[in-house]
C-alpha cells in the first residue's frame, strides 16, 4: 500500500471546533526545541476563511479541509505541490465536505447532499469532475482508503437497517458490495484496501451491536473471506491497518471471570502466510503498520513492534502520549502529548524530530510520504497577548536539503 493513516471521521463542524480550541487559552506545555533544523513549515492559506487543516499527500497533491470566508461551512481542498495553489473541491449539493486521501489523480472525501445526508466521493484532478459513490438502497455512504485506483467504504442498506463494506473502481466507477461473511443481513465496514486487491475491515452477526464486530480480511480476486476474529479466542477485534500483505489491529480476550475484563492487545496477520500474532497489551491503542513494523501509542511515548524480529522499542519525548497519524515507508509522523507539537520519527534510525510551527506554537501532522515529508496544520503567531497561537492553516513539512 503506499501509506496508510489513522485519523477519527469527524465532521466538518468537529473539525472546526478543534482548530478554535486549539488556537485560544493557555498553552498546554512549553514549546520543545526542535530536533534539528531539518524541516521547513509551508503555509498552505485557506479558502477564503481563518482556518484550515492537511489531512494527506503524495508526491504531487496535498488534500485537507478548509474554512470559506464565512468560517462556517468547510471544503474540501486539493494544493498542487509543484504551482502552491489550492483548490475548492466544492459538495455533493450540501454545504460540506472533506477530503481524505490522496494517489495520483484521485482525491477521496465525504460531502453533504443537498437532503443533509453523507455520501462518499471521488474527484478526478485530471479532469476535474467529481463522482458520487452511492449506497445500497439506504441513505449514506462514507470512504475509509483508496489503493490502486480503488475506493473502500461502507454504504447503509435499505432502511439504513445495516452497513455493508464496499470496494469502488475510480476507473470504471463500478461499486461491489461485499456483504459480509453471514451473509446480507450482517453488518460490515472497511477500513483499508491494499494492493488494489486484499480489503481488511469489521464485520458482525445480524442484529448484534456493531460496536463489538470482529476483523476480516476479503480477497477481491477469489471473493474469498477470512475471519481474522477465529485467531484471537477473544470477545471482538477490529482492524486498524493495512499494508501490503500484514493486516493489524486489536481484540479484546475473554474474561476469566463475571467481573473479569483482560485489557485490549494488538494483532499482526499476514495474508500470504496465514500466521496471525498476538503483540500483546503494549500495542493495543491504534495499531498502524509500515513495512514489517508495527506502532502505537502508549503511555508515555509510543512503541515500535519489528515483526521480524519479535522486539519492542520505545520512541517519543514523554512524559505523555505520543500519537502516530500516518505512516509510509521508514517514517511515522504524528503530534505529542502534552502539547500537541508535530513530529516525523524515522523508523529505521530512531531519529525523532519536532515539527516547526507557523509563528505560533501548536501544531499536528497528520500524514506523512516516503521521503519524509509530512502534511498536518499549525499555528500562525497569535495576536491576542493572552493565547500562545494565531488561527491554525494547513502546513507542509519539508525535510531541508543542505
Amino acid at each position: 500500500m503506499r501509506h496508510r493513516r489513522l485519523g477519527a471521521r469527524a465532521t466538518v463542524a468537529a473539525l472546526a471546533l478543534a482548530l478554535l480550541g486549539l488556537g485560544s487559552g493557555p498553552a498546554l506545555a512549553h514549546a520543545p526545541k526542535p530536533s534539528s533544523p531539518r524541516y521547513t513549515a509551508l503555509d498552505l492559506g485557506t479558502l477564503g476563511g481563518a482556518y484550515s487543516s492537511g489531512v494527506a499527500l503524495d508526491r504531487d497533491t496535498v488534500v485537507g479541509s478548509s474554512a470559506l470566508a464565512d468560517d462556517f461551512e468547510w471544503h474540501a481542498f486539493a494544493y498542487d505541490r509543484s504551482t502552491r495553489v489550492m483548490t475548492d473541491l466544492g459538495t455533493l449539493g450540501g454545504t460540506s465536505s472533506s477530503a481524505l486521501d490522496v494517489e495520483g489523480r484521485y482525491v477521496i472525501g465525504d460531502s453533504t447532499l443537498a437532503d443533509g445526508n453523507s455520501r462518499g466521493f471521488v474527484h478526478d484532478l485530471r479532469t476535474h469532475r467529481t463522482h458520487t459513490i452511492g449506497t445500497f438502497g439506504g441513505s449514506g455512504s462514507q470512504v475509509s482508503g483508496i489503493d490502486g485506483g480503488v475506493v473502500v467504504g461502507s454504504a447503509r442498506t435499505p432502511g439504513d437497517q445495516n452497513t455493508h463494506a464496499y470496494a469502488y473502481d475510480a476507473r470504471t466507477r463500478v461499486m461491489t458490495e461485499l456483504g459480509s461473511p453471514v451473509g446480507p443481513d450482517g453488518t460490515s465496514t472497511a477500513t483499508g484496501i491494499s494492493e488494489g486487491r486484499y480489503v481488511a475491515g469489521t464485520w458482525d452477526h445480524p442484529g448484534t451491536p456493531f460496536e463489538g464486530g470482529h476483523a476480516f480480511v476479503h480477497d477481491l480476486r477469489t471473493r474469498a473471506w477470512t475471519d481474522l476474529s477465529r485467531y484471537d479466542n477473544g470477545v471482538s477485534s477490529k482492524v486498524t491497518s493495512i499494508t501490503g500483505h500484514t493486516v493489524v489491529g486489536t481484540f479484546q480476550p475473554k474474561p476469566d471471570g463475571p467481573s473479569d475484563r483482560p485489557p485490549e492487545r494488538g494483532f499482526a496477520y499476514d495474508i500470504r502466510s496465514g500466521v496471525w500474532s498476538d503483540l500483546g497489551p503494549e500495542m493495543a491503542y491504534r495499531p498502524i503498520v509500515t513495512g514489517h513494523t508495527v506502532l502505537a501509542t502508549t503511555r508515555p511515548g509510543a512503541y515500535a513492534y519489528d515483526l521480524r524480529t519479535r522486539t519492542l522499542s520505545a520512541f517519543g519525548p514523554g512524559p505523555g502520549r505520543t500519537y502516530i497519524n500516518g505512516v509510509a515507508g521508514k517514517y511515522a509522523a504524528g503530534d505529542t502529548n502534552p502539547g500537541p507539537f508535530a513530529y516525523v520519527y524515522r523508523v529505521d534510525t530512531g531519529a525523532f524530530t519536532l515539527l516547526p510551527a507557523l509563528g505560533g506554537v501548536h501544531s499536528t501532522a497528520s500524514d506523512v510520504d516516503r521521503r519524509g515529508a509530512a502534511v498536518g496544520n499549525s499555528a500562525l503567531a497569535s495576536t491576542d497577548p493572552s493565547s500562545p497561537d494565531g488561527v491554525y492553516h494547513a502546513t507542509l513539512w519539508t525535510v531541508r536539503h543542505g
